[in-house]
């Protein structure tokens, strides 16, 4: 949420801002109601004040045994006033609430300017992608053959887009889940938290997937809960409607399942792991100071990088331009992975600094080293999902017969399993 002050007193410089992100905000709405609560504020303190001194004024005249029924009979009339003034201010309240939950943050003044994702800049791309000399195969052939996991079960109980891995492929995801999280609380400094996968609407709200992308999620309406789209949701509500005390940066990592309907999604990219509704993701979040938020978006960026390094897959980095970032991004790179038999690039991490966007709609707050209580940074990253870094490892990996070689640092996490074989799925350790 956008800071009233700010657009108040810089409507300008924040129009012009949310223009570079390609759509036009009324920002009238939100002035109109801000100075009409402003109006009402100013008036009813003054009743307030009137009131306080002629209750006094009537408090003298009762000692003095002098008649006051006049002023008191002014003062239940000032008093109703008072009683429905304070309603006009709550439903104002609410309206310019609802009007400031709309508008994106603002996007940082260094990103690309552009209005969808061909303006996205390449920061850098680390390692080679291979060369085959044989035609690379999809992971959903390769996957199938290898009876790591079963789409045609999986949409007969469930429906497209909810992937059943079986046997070594159930075993991968596994592997690849504590390997993230060993790497991410042993040596990049995160300490493992364990979420619900489900959020109420004020959570989903402070972190801005409500309301503008209540379509995309799955809703259990009985209860007014949301399956949670990614575990920033409930890991940056962990401190919702609080003052941190504690000291920053503060460093968190979950493992959580995924759930995300992405109305209207469509095409070949629904058949197999590329987009999916249900999926699991390692998600890095961060609270930390306003000064230090942009040094600890490049470290969140870096923590990522160092898990898919690890890995040996080629990937690039892209800073999302204006028009590309997500609602409550300020700033944001995407992690792209080379697929192989996609002939394409994968994001499989997004690392977003928010600034104070979230912490003011969650109203998470922390005490300065002065005492005084300012709105605290939020940054999250993937790190990473697992859907696109299988299709990676699958692709990347394949060899001519079929098998997959696994890169050594899985190795320990799979009882030290280095290739998937074809036969039956059953694998066996590289000779040597």
């Amino acid at each position: 949420m956008l800071d009233i002050k700010l657009i108040r007193e810089k409507e300008a410089d924040v129009r012009a801002a949310l223009l570079k992100r390609g759509s036009i905000f009324k920002l009238e709405d939100v002035l109109a109601a801000d100075r009409r609560r402003r109006a009402l504020l100013t008036e009813v303190e003054a009743l307030k004040s009137r009131r306080n001194a002629v209750s006094k004024e009537i408090g003298a005249l009762k000692k003095q045994g002098q008649p006051c029924d006049e002023q008191q009979a002014a003062m239940r009339t000032v008093g109703d006033r008072i009683t429905e003034m304070d309603n006009e201010v709550r439903t104002v309240d609410l309206e310019l609430e609802s009007a400031l939950l709309q508008i994106p943050n603002l996007p940082y003044a260094g990103l690309p300017v552009g209005p969808d994702k061909e303006s996205n800049r390449v920061a850098r791309t680390v390692g080679t992608p291979r060369v085959f000399d044989f035609k690379p195969k999809g992971h959903v052939e390769l996957g199938e053959a290898l009876g790591l996991f079963d789409f045609a079960r999986a949409t007969r109980m469930t429906g497209a887009g909810f992937p059943l891995f079986i046997g070594v492929g159930a075993r991968l995801e596994r592997a690849l889940i504590q390997f993230m999280l060993d790497i991410h609380t042993q040596e990049h400094g995160y300490t493992e938290v364990s979420p619900p996968f489900v959020c109420n609407p004020a959570a989903m709200t402070g972190t801005g997937q409500l309301p503008k992308m209540a379509e995309d999620m799955y809703r259990v309406n009985a209860d007014d809960l949301y399956l949670i789209p990614t575990a920033e949701v409930p890991v940056t509500n962990i401190y919702r409607e609080e003052i941190i005390e504690q000291t920053l940066p503060i460093r968190l990592t979950a493992y959580t399942p995924c759930f995300r309907r992405e109305a209207g999604a469509a095409g070949r990219e629904t058949r197999g792991l590329i987009r999916v509704h249900q999926f699991d993701k390692v998600e890095m979040v961060k609270f930390v100071e306003p000064e230090t938020s942009y040094a600890e978006l490049e470290t969140l960026v870096a923590d990522a990088e160092d898990i898919l390094k690890r890995l040996e897959l080629p990937y690039r980095v892209l800073e999302l331009c204006t028009g590309d970032i997500s609602f409550a991004a300020a700033k944001c790179y995407d992690i792209e992975l080379w697929a192989p038999g996609q002939n394409d690039w994968l994001e499989v991490s997004s690392c977003s600094n928010f600034e104070s966007f979230q912490a003011r709609r969650a109203g998470i707050r922390y005490r300065r080293k002065d005492g005084k209580v300012d709105f605290v940074h939020t940054l999250n990253g993937s790190g990473v999902a697992l859907p696109r870094l299988v299709v990676a490892l699958l692709e990347n990996g394949q060899q001519a017969d079929g098998s997959i070689v696994l890169p050594k640092a899985l190795s320990p996490f799979l009882g030290g399993m280095t290739r998937i074989e074809r036969k039956a799925a059953e694998t066996k350790k590289v000779d040597g």
